[in-house]
C-alpha cells in the first residue's frame, strides 16, 4: 500500500512497516543535475586536453604511418573518443549504483534514489532509468520532458523513474546524525538495552559478519539522541539488508526494525560466548 501526502511518499515494506519519505523537489532535482552535468563536461574537457597532448607527443616520437595518419595517434583518439562516451553515458548509472542512489550533485543536495518499494536501487535499475535520460532531456538541455512527466506524476517521477520503478527522495540529514556520526562515534554501550517490541525470528545468524554486527551496535547505541521518525528510517536502512542476507522467518504482525537489531545484536553476542 502506497500513498502520499504533501509530497510525502508512505510505502509499507513487506514486514507491514510503513516508512515515510520526502519526495524530492523540482527544484532539487533540477540544481543536483546541473552540478551533475557540470562535472560531466569537466571530465570531458579534461580527457579531451588530456587526449590532444598525448597526441602532440606521440607526434613528437615519430609514430609509424598507416594511410596516412599517425598509427599512435589513431588509438589515443579512440580511447579518448571512448573515455568521453563512458563520461558521457554512464556518469548517472555509475554513481547511482556505487553511491547506492546517489550522484555528487544529488549528494550535495541531500538526495537519493530508490525503488518505488523502498528498497536501495541497484545497477540494473540505475541502468534503465539514465538510458532514458536522453529522452527527458528533450529539447537539451532543458529536461522539459522530464520536467513536465515530473509535475504530472503522483510521486513526481521522470520517464526513467516509470521504467526503473524508482523515486528521488530526500534524505533527513538535518534531523539525524550522518552515518558516519553514527557509525563511529565512542559513547556509553547502551546498545543492549531493549527498548523496542520484541521481534522473534528464526535464521542462521553464523553468516553475519562482525562488520555489520558493529553497524547494528553503533546505530542501538546512538538511537536516544535520533528522533521518531528519522529512527526508524535508519532502523530500516540498517536491517533492510541483513534480512535479504538471513532471510529469517518471522511473525510479520507487530514486526519492527528495531526490535528485529535488537534481537540479532542479543543472539549475536550469545552465539560467541
Amino acid at each position: 500500500m502506497r500513498g502520499m501526502s504533501d509530497e510525502i511518499l508512505t510505502i509499507e515494506t513487506p514486514e507491514h512497516v510503513e516508512l515515510q519519505f520526502a519526495l524530492a523537489s523540482v527544484g532539487n532535482r533540477f540544481i543536483a543535475c546541473a552540478i551533475d552535468h557540470t562535472l560531466q563536461v569537466l571530465a570531458i574537457t579534461l580527457v579531451m586536453i588530456l587526449g590532444y597532448n598525448l597526441s602532440a607527443g606521440a607526434r613528437q616520437l615519430g609514430s609509424r604511418v598507416a594511410n596516412g595518419i599517425e598509427e599512435g595517434n589513431l588509438w589515443i583518439l579512440a580511447l579518448t573518443l571512448t573515455l568521453g562516451f563512458l563520461i558521457f553515458f554512464g556518469y548517472f548509472t555509475f554513481f547511482e549504483t556505487w553511491w547506492s542512489g546517489q550522484t555528487p550533485g544529488k549528494r550535495w543536495l541531500k538526495l537519493r534514489v530508490i525503488q518505488e518499494d523502498g528498497r536501495p536501487i541497484g545497477f540494473f535499475a540505475a541502468l534503465l532509468r539514465n538510458l532514458l535520460r536522453m529522452v527527458d532531456m528533450i529539447p537539451p538541455p532543458l529536461y522539459s520532458l522530464g520536467i513536465i512527466s515530473i509535475f504530472a506524476s503522483a510521486r513526481a517521477k521522470r520517464l526513467g523513474d516509470f521504467v526503473a520503478n524508482t523515486v528521488v527522495i530526500k534524505e533527513r540529514a538535518a534531523e539525524a546524525p550522518t552515518f558516519d556520526e553514527v557509525f563511529t562515534s565512542d559513547v556509553i554501550d547502551t546498545a543492549l538495552r531493549r527498548v523496542a517490541p520484541p521481534v522473534d525470528f528464526q535464521a542462521d545468524i553464523r553468516i553475519v559478519t562482525a562488520q555489520e554486527i558493529q553497524v547494528v551496535e553503533n546505530f542501538l547505541r546512538r538511537r536516544y539522541e535520533i528522533p521518531e521518525q528519522p529512527r526508524s528510517w535508519l532502523a530500516w536502512r540498517i536491517a533492510a539488508p541483513l534480512i535479504d542476507k538471513l532471510q529469517p522467518a518471522f511473525n510479520q504482525q507487530g514486526f519492527n526494525y528495531e526490535g528485529f537489531l535488537e534481537e540479532l545484536l542479543a543472539r549475536y553476542h550469545v552465539q560467541r560466548r
